[in-house]
């Protein structure tokens, strides 16, 4: 079976369990009208804020089983799982625990202090070789932060073929970000921008209008608000 079509499939069914989760609990919460003011001064109809999952052990549970059916349908072989700080370590550790691989960690910046790592895990005495980790991130929105993430792996000496998230905007801004990695890192996230639009249509959480305001959102997110009357705030928030 084609990628694409596996990850669609596996988005099918456990992303529209996540997004019903993710409204629930106020992981995402949609506000056409009264749009999120985001830290960096944009006004968005959209907030995700993953850290509710926590709150839940049978959601973070069928992440990790989401995570893990994503796996074995691509038929990877990581030799270890690796989350982002901090958000994605938390389900870096459950899918690590779930299948029993090592877990690492990549640091927001690397420590000042001791051994100065940027990545929290590795043996001290290893030698950098050509082991497979998968990296798992919370959220992709332009895809800077898993870009870096990436990166830091690669200077330690692994190979990264995948990113998966809980989330993604599915931003073009991402696809170019992806892209530009060589060699290739591909991404794939359980819950599509999409399927979340339909479940918070079905669920009667949003209207056509806000479906539409949404749609509209993901063409031009740094434009949106500008033009209805948001413009941008600069000062630090």
């Amino acid at each position: 079976m084609e990628t694409k079509t596996v990850i669609q499939e596996i988005q099918n069914t456990h992303g529209r369990t996540i997004a019903r989760a993710a409204f629930e609990l106020s992981a995402i919460r949609l506000q056409a009208e009264k749009p999120f003011l985001w830290a960096s001064g944009y006004r968005m109809p959209i907030y995700n804020d993953n850290r509710q999952f926590l709150r839940s052990p049978a959601i973070r549970k069928s992440i990790a089983q989401a995570f893990q059916d994503l796996v074995m349908r691509l038929g990877l072989t990581p030799a270890r799982i690796a989350g982002t700080a901090t958000a994605g370590i938390p389900h870096a550790t459950t899918l690590a625990d779930l299948i029993g691989l090592p877990l690492l960690y990549v640091r927001g910046s690397q420590k000042k202090h001791g051994m100065q790592n940027a990545v929290e895990g590795l043996e001290t005495d290893r030698a950098p070789g050509d082991e497979e980790v998968l990296l798992i991130e919370d959220l992709i929105s332009t895809g800077g932060s898993s870009i870096r993430a990436v990166e830091v792996l690669r200077q330690s000496g692994f190979q990264i073929p995948w990113c998966f998230s809980i989330f993604s905007y599915s931003l073009s801004a991402a696809n170019d970000a992806f892209s530009s990695l060589k060699p290739d890192c591909r991404y794939a996230s359980l819950l599509s921008y999409d399927i979340m639009i339909e479940e918070a249509l079905d669920s009667g959480y949003i209207g056509d209008n806000e479906a539409a305001e949404l749609r509209e959102w993901r063409r031009s997110p740094m434009t949106w608000g500008e033009k209805r009357g948001f413009p941008r705030k600069l000062q630090e928030i």
